[in-house]
């Protein structure tokens, strides 16, 4: 039992990397991973062994997921300044990679950031967002064209409905 704390203790700088990375505002991603551990720690005895790790994504996805679908029935609000004008260099390279990020479908993002940023395996995630391996390769693809073609400065590509 003790193992299982210790191991979900581990795990708390990973889950709040990817929290952040996923929700984009640090008292959210906090909130996440709080949420995340709660759940966790009183589902204790329904983790059957595994990867403890994988299953702790599974639960902040899942949460960030049910967060997103309340947000959906919300109007949303866009700040009236924008603050990445004084950036230069490095810090506005790293602007436009967030804000590449930023316009990816929900999936795509939370595939890429646990693949590239938590550096879980294709079979990992597919387990995590609950999709086959093939889907999970589909949204990695396309999540990494978005962001080359929106850091080369072209438009994204719309689809074509008939």
């Amino acid at each position: 039992m003790n193992d299982f704390r210790d191991g979900v203790e581990a795990m708390i700088p990973a889950l709040r990397r990817y929290a952040r990375a996923l929700a984009r505002d640090t008292d959210i991603a906090d909130d996440l991973v709080q949420d995340t551990l709660v759940r966790a720690l009183r589902s204790e005895k329904l983790f059957l062994g595994g990867d403890l790790r994988s299953w702790l994504y599974t639960i902040l996805t899942n949460l960030n997921r049910n967060r997103r679908r309340t947000l959906a029935r919300r109007p949303t609000l866009m700040p009236l300044t924008d603050t990445s004008a004084d950036a230069s260099g490095t810090e506005a390279e790293g602007g436009d990679i967030a804000r590449a990020l930023a316009t990816l479908v929900e999936e795509q993002r939370a595939a890429l950031l646990l693949v590239v940023l938590e550096g879980l395996s294709y079979r990992e995630v597919a387990d995590i967002q609950g999709v086959p391996i093939g889907t999970v390769m589909s949204r990695l693809a396309r999540a990494r064209a978005h962001i080359r073609a929106s850091l080369d400065g072209e438009r994204p590509m719309l689809k074509r409905v008939k």
